[in-house]
């Protein structure tokens, strides 16, 4: 238990750091800068709970990012700022930067060697679709709670 709570404490500071660097790079107002570290600690948080507890980080990232959406759309009722003011910069932590690095390095071994060969094939491919499922994942994961907050209509 105290492991998992140091794990937390790590990811969520770490997680804090990039997402405040990226809502600077943004120009967000630096009274909504603490929100942003919120925000994206949360959501990183609650994507290595879920993948501690077994889940696939597709189905993590995806179920964080939501958890995301909720978050910042009561930041922003709160302070009257748009949603996405907190929640670009809160889902910066997640994105999948070493399955694309190693998409990109298979592919380029790939190009460079003479022969086919398919270890670098499968890498290529596996780590491309991890990167396609966890990018689509951030995105229908941010934006589901907003079409379901701003619906005007019933759902049913």
């Amino acid at each position: 238990m105290m492991e998992l709570l140091l794990v937390l404490l790590n990811d969520a500071f770490f997680s804090a750091i990039p997402a405040v660097g990226f809502a600077m790079l943004f120009n967000v107002p630096r009274r909504f800068l603490v929100f942003c570290a919120i925000a994206g600690s949360i959501g990183h948080c609650a994507r290595t709970i879920m993948m501690r507890g077994g889940l696939p980080i597709e189905w993590s990232t995806f179920a964080a990012a939501a958890i995301i959406g909720v978050i910042t759309i009561a930041f922003a009722k709160r302070h009257l700022a748009p949603p996405l003011l907190y929640a670009v910069a809160a889902i910066i932590p997640m994105i999948p930067g070493s399955y694309a690095y190693n998409t990109v390095i298979a592919i380029v071994q790939l190009t460079a060697s003479q022969s086919l060969q398919p270890e670098l094939l499968n890498s290529a491919v596996t780590n491309g679709l991890k990167t396609i499922f966890i990018l689509g994942a951030l995105s229908v994961g941010l934006a589901m709670p907003a079409l379901v907050y701003y619906r005007t209509r019933p759902i049913i």
